[in-house]
């Protein structure tokens, strides 16, 4: 007997036991013989391909970055991968444009003097390397205001520019990855509070001027010749967080200085020898290419065709963000969603299960820099969320849209499922926690009724298509992986993996056989640019 033969029976049982909400929809028993044969085939150590699959995004093909030569590569590897499942209508999907693309092929730092030592360093994405090895003493130049550029100017052409405050690195006693208390999911149960985060002009304006001011300081660098502008990362303990330092656009973004994240351990001992009067000799060697020949990026796609022809044009669609940062591997944001979305349709191909909807995969690029990817999809297939129809009022919609019934997102790194956001749509409850119950026993047990933002759900949302992001276990996502040089194979949790991918599977089978497609939110109006998602 297999590991999981005994698997229908508890589902059965559960079935039994388990009390659902009033007018939730039971799971048929041939629903629950179709999950059993996704359990089969995603839990079984001799079929499951998960963590093959997440192993080749990130050791072989990662990092990631959108428009980069790695990124390109790892398409090609994931097409052929697909094409091997046999899924049908496999391609690129293109759209852009999006800008130059970008590697970074050597970061060599290190203190020269007045004793040696190496640095934890990492270029920033889209800024010019140093044209050949450079050696030069560093300046201790805090910039926090404009009042400081008169300070330092005419002192650092040629240095090694540390702009930034000495952080903090506080004692830490409570460990940084954590699951979900039964606490913590009763309270993602209930509505938010109203006005508890009714602060988002205020986050925008923030961000805005702090903007500006990076840009401000950028421009004083490069007009001073600075060398290399040193910062700290906000990470302790050797962890780097890394993203963008410089522009795509070489005719319209500013130029950038030679621009690299630093452990902060090593830039807060920089930092406090230059405030003792300590002479530093710096040495950094950073490689960077651009790339200009192809301004515009692609998403990956691919089907399992309808098995019911009156049904056949409507889409079940699943999918996550394939571009990462460049300091890790992309690992688990957001290698881990498109393992777990890739293994799970291979599921449902291997399977041999009937599904009456045509089902598709789609993996975004782009999303880092914005949601840049699926909102570019949305636009060309969906709708224009911020165009309006001039007969309705609401957002300018195409035909296809219509046709979608639901799209499930996974990217809040490699923690387990543990429930589902249901983004404001109430009427998806009673359906949803049915499909749980065979799941309670894999820590399913909970909807939200609330919003979760910052990925490519909100894309689908946005023009009024059920778009859903699952509730995940966070780990140490936020606190140790995300956008870091920790974003490794070695943070990627294989039976949290195994379990994602078997659930997605069986929801999407179960939305794709259901006889009405999933409930929608009314058509939202049109809404400014800035605030999409």
């Amino acid at each position: 007997m297999r590991k999981h033969a005994s698997v229908f029976a508890v589902l059965a049982l559960l079935l039994a036991v388990v009390p659902l909400r009033a007018q939730a929809p039971a799971v048929s028993q041939s629903e629950l013989a179709a999950i059993h044969q996704i359990r089969e085939e995603g839990f079984d150590p001799k079929t499951s391909k998960v963590m093959e699959i997440i192993s080749y995004l990130s050791d072989v093909y990662g990092p990631r970055l959108t428009n980069s030569p790695d990124i390109k590569e790892a398409a090609n590897w994931t097409t052929e991968q697909m094409k091997q499942w046999q899924l049908s209508n496999v391609h690129l999907e293109p759209w852009g444009p999006f800008g130059r693309g970008w590697s970074n092929e050597r970061t060599s730092v290190q203190v020269l003097s007045p004793r040696p030592f190496p640095l934890i360093a990492y270029a920033k994405a889209w800024t010019p390397g140093t044209n050949g090895p450079v050696t030069a003493d560093a300046v201790f130049a805090p910039l926090t205001k404009d009042e400081d550029f008169a300070k330092f100017k005419g002192q650092l052409k040629g240095k090694f520019v540390l702009t930034e405050p000495i952080p903090e690195s506080p004692e830490r006693f409570d460990p940084q990855a954590h699951r979900y208390t039964d606490a913590e999911l009763a309270e993602l149960s209930t509505q938010p509070v109203p006005g508890a985060r009714n602060d988002l002009e205020e986050r925008i304006a923030h961000f805005r001027a702090m903007r500006a001011f990076q840009l401000k300081v950028q421009q004083f660098l490069v007009d001073e010749g600075a060398a290399v502008w040193v910062e700290p990362s906000r990470g302790d303990d050797g962890t780097v967080f890394v993203q963008q330092g410089g522009g795509r656009d070489k005719e319209k973004d500013p130029p950038a200085p030679t621009r690299i994240a630093v452990a902060n351990e090593n830039y807060g001992r920089i930092a406090r020898m230059l405030e003792k009067k300590v002479p530093i000799t710096m040495f950094a060697d950073i490689q960077n290419k651009f790339y200009d020949d192809d301004l515009n990026s692609f998403n990956i796609v691919g089907e399992i065709p309808s098995s019911d022809k009156t049904k056949a044009d409507q889409i079940v669609m699943l999918g996550g963000h394939f571009d990462s940062w460049q300091s890790g591997t992309g690992a688990t944001d957001n290698g881990a969603g498109s393992a777990v979305m890739l293994e799970a349709i291979r599921i449902l191909k291997a399977s041999g299960l009937k599904m009456r909807r045509t089902v598709r995969i789609a993996l975004w690029t782009g999303e880092e820099q914005g949601l840049l990817g699926s909102r570019a999809y949305i636009k060309q297939h969906f709708g224009d969320p911020n165009a309006e129809d001039p007969a309705t009022h609401l957002i300018k919609i195409t035909p296809e849209q219509a046709k979608l019934d639901a799209y499930y997102n996974v990217d809040n790194g490699t923690g387990k499922i543990r429930g589902v956001y249901l983004q404001g749509n109430e009427m998806v409850a009673p359906i949803f926690n049915a499909w749980m119950v065979p799941f309670h026993d894999l820590g399913m047990t909970n909807l939200s009724i609330r919003n979760t933002g910052g990925t490519d759900h909100l894309s689908f949302d946005a023009v009024g298509l059920p778009g859903f992001q699952f509730i995940q276990d966070p780990l140490d996502y936020d606190t140790r992986t995300h956008h870091s040089n920790m974003d490794v194979y070695e943070r990627i949790q294989e039976p949290d993996m195994k379990q994602m991918a078997v659930i997605v599977a069986s929801f999407v089978y179960l939305t794709a056989n259901r006889d009405e497609m999933i409930p929608r939110k009314p058509l939202p109006k049109p809404v400014p640019v800035r605030n999409f998602p």
